[in-house]
């Protein structure tokens, strides 16, 4: 039985043998560019890690931002309120407040939310768009009583964010230095004006009493901006890098460019 073995262990060594003396012998395909292994060409610097990359690509972030020491301080001070406040209070409302009840809460101020997009909308003539956002504030302030449900979203009308930052870009606006306003984050001098006029025409409009009934009851106000940081996912310091702020920088720029363009 042994002698079988060892043969037949014989046969095998010697095929693999052939096998790699064919392999050998068969001709080198050459890449048109000359290369036969470009990989075995790359050199990686073992000293090299993430932070050092990430410091070569910092030339390709760059934004206009002469406030940046002035921005720097209120991006650290945004980073401890929402660590200290913002987000403890968030988690306390997750905590006390029902899922269904939350989900109503971000439905109806999302509807609110509608009539400035809605204006906006029509001041950069984008039609379709306009008519989507009217099916959307119809539908949704009545069969989704007062925006509390949003049926409009499972009708295929999803929400659309527009506002008069982009309708200043769609005119040619240009977004000016980048600034970092307290608690609201990244913003530009352009965008900062149009939250301004977005709130004012939404307070005017006063869509279904609310901004009157805001002016006595503060809470409203206060529990609108909870739900707003609820239905936002970014985390300070979720990058991990050294660098976040300049990369925060560079994503609200080129984001907003986006959605002007689209």
């Amino acid at each position: 039985m042994a002698k079988y073995l060892l043969l037949i262990a014989a046969l095998l060594c010697a095929g693999a043998a052939n096998a790699d003396n064919s392999k050998a012998n068969a001709p080198v395909v050459v890449d048109s560019d000359g290369f036969k292994e470009p990989l075995s060409k790359l050199k990686i610097n073992p000293g090299l890690d993430q932070r050092e990359f990430e410091r070569s690509t910092l030339s390709a972030l760059n934004v206009y931002d002469p406030l940046e020491q002035w921005n720097r301080r209120v991006y650290h001070f945004n980073y401890r309120f929402d660590q200290w406040v913002f987000l403890p209070v968030v988690n306390g409302y997750r905590y006390v407040t029902p899922g269904f009840l939350r989900t109503g809460v971000s439905n109806f101020f999302n509807n609110l939310g509608d009539v400035p997009n809605l204006l906006n909308s029509l001041l950069q003539f984008k039609g379709h768009r306009s008519m989507e956002i009217t099916g959307r504030l119809l539908l949704n302030t009545t069969i989704g009583i007062a925006g509390l449900w949003d049926p409009a979203t499972a009708m295929g009308l999803p929400r659309q964010d527009e506002d008069f930052g982009q309708t200043l870009g769609f005119y040619g606006v240009p977004g000016g230095p980048y600034f970092v306003l307290p608690i609201l984050g990244p913003s530009n001098i352009r965008d900062t004006g149009g939250l301004v006029v977005d709130f004012s025409a939404e307070s005017a409009i006063n869509y279904l009493n609310v901004s009157e009934v805001s002016s006595n009851h503060p809470e409203i106000w206060v529990l609108r901006g909870i739900d707003k940081r609820y239905q936002t996912n970014f985390r300070y310091g979720q990058l991990n890098s050294p660098f976040e702020y300049e990369k925060v920088r560079y994503v609200y720029t080129e984001s907003r460019k986006l959605r002007i363009a689209e």
